[in-house]
């Protein structure tokens, strides 16, 4: 694993479970996740995905790639485009540094999740990895 490495990318269909489930397995109970009408109302098109949730793709799309004993030690996301139903949102990830430490390494991911109508999310993910598990 160099700098420059790609993973592999990771398609999420987003659909209205996954918003409203997200919503709620995060304790978010702001409108705009669960009921179309009042997001509507608010000048949305429709419901749509919390940071909570889209910190969580991120986290498992980093963990799929490394492995169970992956550790995040740092996640720093921003968003920018809504994931609204219906779309699909495609995460990638390029290694921007590896950093030898005993037992393993620390590496260094950016990540992006593009949809339909944008850059969902754009960040940064530091992962330890313990030698067994390095590729």
């Amino acid at each position: 694993m160099t700098p420059g490495d790609e993973l592999a990318p990771l398609t999420v269909p987003v659909t209205r479970t996954l918003i409203v489930a997200g919503a709620i397995a995060s304790r978010d109970y702001q409108d705009v996740h669960h009921d179309a009408e009042l997001a509507r109302a608010k000048g949305s098109p429709d419901i749509f995905m919390n940071i909570l949730t889209t910190n969580g793709l991120v986290g498992r799309y980093i963990t799929d790639h490394f492995g169970p004993r992956a550790v995040l030690r740092k996640v720093a996301i921003r968003l920018g485009a809504p994931n609204y139903p219906g779309d699909t949102m495609t995460l990638t990830g390029t290694v921007t540094a590896v950093e030898a430490r005993p037992g393993g390494s620390t590496v260094h991911v950016r990540v992006v999740g593009a949809n339909g109508i944008g850059h969902h999310v754009t960040g940064t993910v530091v992962v330890e990895i313990p030698a067994e598990e390095i590729r």
